[in-house]
């Protein structure tokens, strides 16, 4: 496996990066290494250029980067928290570990095998989207379905792809002999009826029970059981259910044997559980029982770089012959417009777009259904919003004037070479400023010295 290292202010620890190659890994300094990909960083002493260097080379937590400590002292909690946040993978303290290269490889090989999986056709036809937030929730799905039998939760947002995430666990669980996918809309379920659709009933149970009837449970045997939206199961109904998620087994409707019953259980909701639970409107103990893992699914707002992606995915499978381009009207309407129903919102949007356009050329604002045009120019309102809440944020974290000033600025600069792939002098001209003057403040940042510099 090949990765890159960077000694950060300290000199280049040979025997270290000998005993890597034993181990497996085939590591390169960074300067030589010549693309983002897997990496290490190994420092002393955490400083503001230790994190500068994990965002550049992480880009914001999207490539693997493990940040190692090669002091004999302890590392603090906060250094390993701000480390995280800054987009490290993992962080430890080399000296600590009795097998140090085993453990590193340990981690890159299990870190391959997730990304391997995320960038695949499966995942990538059915789940587009590039952004950090994405691809962190799409390694924490892939993860927890490939690598364990674990219940799972997934929440978000209506319209954020829940059920497109259990399918995904469901088809990435790896048991031989997989049943089927059984999904239960907890919105629809009469109370009447409840017991009859999760544990079915006996012939005569009831009246108009006139044959027998298999539930949730027994079709879910050997497969997955999703339970959507599962924060609306009213209190009595999530008690009833405490029993077959635990033990796996329960009673049909009029009949008197325990049945079994095998499954892996996902559930999704749009609900925050805990305040459910705070207001005495969802069962603490059957919380804990459906969420040994929990995956949170960003909005739209939260991945605004994936809408462009989005779109021409959807335009792809609505249009496979040939899809049309987006004209740079549209393009800046659709990156402005909100989405309150998240992606399936865009879908919709997007369909409706194709649904009228005509001819061989891009789609153009006419294309745009009339009431779902512009009023106005809110454009500089949406944005001064948008700054201010990401401001009140770091004021609240307890983040100066300087310190916002300075993230401000190299967040811009980071955003805008990336889209240009790197292009100093297109990324300058977006910025306002000469690239010269964009090269200044890039290597102003820098650290001096012994393999420390950011390499554009």
């Amino acid at each position: 496996m090949e990765l890159w290292h960077c000694f950060l202010g300290i000199e280049p620890h040979l025997p270290l990066i000998e005993s890597l190659n034993q181990a497996g890994l085939r590591s390169k300094d960074h300067k030589s290494y010549g693309h983002n990909g897997p990496g290490i960083v190994f420092f002393k002493e955490f400083s503001d250029h230790l994190l500068d260097l994990l965002r550049d080379k992480s880009r914001q937590g999207v490539e693997r980067v493990l940040a190692i400590s090669l002091s004999r002292r302890a590392l603090e909690p906060n250094v390993i928290w701000n480390l995280l946040a800054g987009g490290a993978a993992d962080v430890f303290a080399w000296h600590r570990c009795r097998n140090p290269a085993q453990e590193i490889l340990a981690r890159f090989q299990r870190w391959k095998q997730v990304d391997t999986i995320v960038a695949s056709p499966l995942v990538k036809e059915n789940l587009a989207g590039r952004s950090a937030a994405w691809i962190r929730s799409l390694r924490q799905i892939v993860e927890v379905a490939t690598f364990t039998d674990s219940s799972v939760l997934i929440t978000g947002e209506s319209g954020t792809g829940k059920e497109l995430f259990a399918q995904l666990v469901h088809t990435l669980d790896t048991r031989a002999s997989k049943g089927s996918l059984v999904v239960c809309d907890c919105t629809t379920i009469v109370p009447e009826l409840s017991g009859s659709e999760f544990f079915g009933h006996e012939r005569g149970a009831f009246t108009g029970a006139v044959a027998a009837r298999k539930g949730a449970f027994a079709l879910a045997d050997g497969g997955t059981l999703f339970l959507d939206e599962v924060g609306e199961l009213p209190l009595n109904l999530q008690a009833e259910l405490l029993r077959v998620i635990q033990e796996r087994t329960y009673k049909r409707v009029g009949g008197n044997a325990w049945e079994k019953t095998e499954f892996r259980l996902v559930c999704a909701t749009n609900r925050n559980l805990f305040e459910e639970q705070a207001n005495a409107r969802f069962r603490r103990d059957f919380y804990y029982r459906i969420a040994s893992w929990t995956c949170h699914l960003p909005c739209l707002a939260e991945r605004r770089e994936d809408i462009l992606v989005l779109a021409k995915h959807f335009i792809s499978q609505l249009r496979p012959d040939e899809p049309p381009e987006l004209d740079d009207a549209v393009r800046q309407y659709l990156l402005e417009r909100e989405y309150p129903g998240n992606v399936r919102d865009l879908k919709q949007l997007v369909t409706r777009m194709i649904q009228h356009h005509v001819g061989p050329g891009a789609i153009t604002a006419g294309d745009i259904p009339e009431l779902e045009r512009p009023r106005g120019d809110r454009s500089d309102q949406r944005y001064e919003e948008e700054l201010e809440t990401a401001v009140r944020s770091a004021v609240t974290l307890g983040a100066s004037l300087k310190e916002i000033e300075r993230a401000a600025g190299v967040l811009a600069e980071k955003i805008v070479i990336e889209e240009e792939q790197g292009n100093i002098q297109r990324a300058a001209v977006r910025l306002g400023v000469s690239d010269r003057a964009l090269q200044i403040r890039r290597a102003a940042r820098r650290p001096n010295g012994n393999g420390a510099a950011i390499v554009s």
